[in-house]
C-alpha cells in the first residue's frame, strides 16, 4: 500500500535551518509530483510546496518563497523540504504526499491518506 515517511524535524532556533525528508512507497515514485504540506495547531493543512515527477517544475507558498527550496531523488523514491531562515510561524507537523497526476496545487480536500508526519518547532 501506498506509505509516506517523514523525517527530519525538530527544535531549532528562528533563523536556523532544518532538512526533511521524506520516503514514498507502494507507488511509482517517478511517475508522481511529491508536496509537502504542513498543519499548524487551530490551523488547516496548508501547501508549502510541490515539485513535478521529474523536478523540473516548483511552486512554494507564498510564506515560504526564497527560504525553502523543495527537492527530489527518484532513485531514492525520496523528497526533500530544505528550510532556512526559519521563523516561529513555521511551528508545524510536516506532512507529504503525491499525485499521480503531477499537479502543483494545493490537494488536501482530495487526500485520503497521511504518514506521521514530522513536528518542526521553531522557538528560541
Amino acid at each position: 500500500q501506498v506509505q509516506f515517511v517523514e523525517s527530519g524535524g525538530g527544535l531549532v532556533q528562528p533563523g536556523g535551518s532544518l532538512r526533511l525528508s521524506c520516503v514514498g512507497s507502494g507507488f511509482i515514485f517517478s511517475n508522481y509530483a511529491m508536496s509537502w504540506y504542513r498543519q499548524a495547531p487551530g490551523k488547516e493543512r496548508e501547501l508549502v510546496a510541490a515539485i513535478t515527477r521529474a523536478g523540473l517544475t516548483t511552486n512554494y507558498g507564498d510564506s515560504v518563497k526564497g527560504r525553502f527550496t523543495i527537492s527530489k531523488d527518484n532513485a531514492k523514491n525520496t523528497v526533500y523540504l530544505q528550510m532556512n531562515s526559519l521563523k516561529p510561524e513555521d511551528t508545524a507537523i510536516y506532512y507529504c504526499n503525491g499525485d499521480p497526476y503531477n499537479r502543483l496545487i494545493s490537494l488536501v480536500h482530495e487526500i485520503n491518506y497521511w504518514g506521521q508526519g514530522t513536528q518542526v518547532t521553531v522557538s528560541s
